[in-house]
């Protein structure tokens, strides 16, 4: 819901809320063998090096409307990356009002919002199994903001930027503001879910459930995707050239490792 420009209430200096987004996605990938398993982590380390890592960040620091003061960089011996960058924002009424809206943000265009400093960071942690033949990759992304645009503007474009089987998704709002009387504000737009900001064509891709502690405001929304073709999760061949009854065993591994992510708990068949 957008706030008119006489529904705004008048703040005591600046907003000092603090939004903060945490974004955590997995990549799944049955890996026979330890060159397949060598080949996958060479295709995430060249898909999410860090050089990439640096160009997502950087276009979601463009989304939110901020300047970028620093980014530090590294891709690690023998695999993952990791990306900071600090940034810092002019004055918030520069920021146009549909910036503040409650609905899933964009892809590539930029949104411009008042922002005074903030953080983004992003983590990688390529594993695999030590004898099932799974392979995981995860990325950490983390978004913190001060002022009055939320950083789930930034996660449409997130969720396209990432080939995602499960997301775990976070936003709190932390700290307070006053208004020109001194009353203190703890959170300055509404919102029941962060599914809000997921667009409907994404969702009904994946199955989502919430955990929210409205009174903290703190959400939290979970996201499993609901179809599942074994081609997609083979590293270099097709599933018609594996037996019937192996495709049904690596279909239960990876569907328990797809849940067991999803539910946070190891799961015993």
């Amino acid at each position: 819901m957008s706030l008119t420009p006489e529904q705004r209430v008048e703040l005591h200096g600046f907003n000092n809320l603090t939004k903060s987004l945490s974004f955590n996605m997995y990549d799944i990938c049955y890996t026979k063998t330890k060159e397949e398993r060598e080949a996958y982590i060479n295709y995430i380390h060249e898909q999410y090096n860090a050089e990439r890592l640096t160009h997502i960040l950087s276009t979601v620091t463009e989304m939110i409307g901020a300047h970028i003061l620093n980014i530090a960089k590294q891709d690690y011996v023998p695999q993952g990356s990791s990306v900071t960058i600090l940034v810092s924002e002019g004055p918030v009424d520069e920021a146009p009002m549909e910036a503040f809206e409650e609905s899933p943000g964009p892809l590539g265009n930029a949104v411009v919002a008042g922002l005074d400093k903030s953080h983004i960071t992003v983590h990688t942690y390529p594993e695999y199994h030590p004898a099932d033949g799974i392979s995981t990759f995860r990325a950490d992304i983390d978004v913190s903001t001060c002022g009055e645009i939320s950083p789930l503007k930034a996660l449409n474009y997130l969720i396209h930027s990432f080939e995602t089987d499960v997301m775990v998704i976070d936003y709190r709002v932390r700290g307070f503001t006053r208004d020109v009387n001194g009353h203190k504000l703890f959170i300055d737009h509404d919102i029941n879910s962060i599914q809000n900001y997921i667009p409907e064509e994404v969702q009904e891709l994946y199955h989502m459930i919430d955990v929210n502690v409205y009174q903290e405001n703190i959400f939290h929304t979970k996201c499993r995707l609901r179809q599942f073709d074994l081609d997609n999760y083979l590293f270099g061949y097709r599933k018609d050239s594996l037996p019937k009854e192996e495709q049904v065993e690596i279909t239960k591994k990876l569907k328990t490792e797809m849940e067991e992510i999803f539910y946070g708990k190891n799961i015993i068949h």
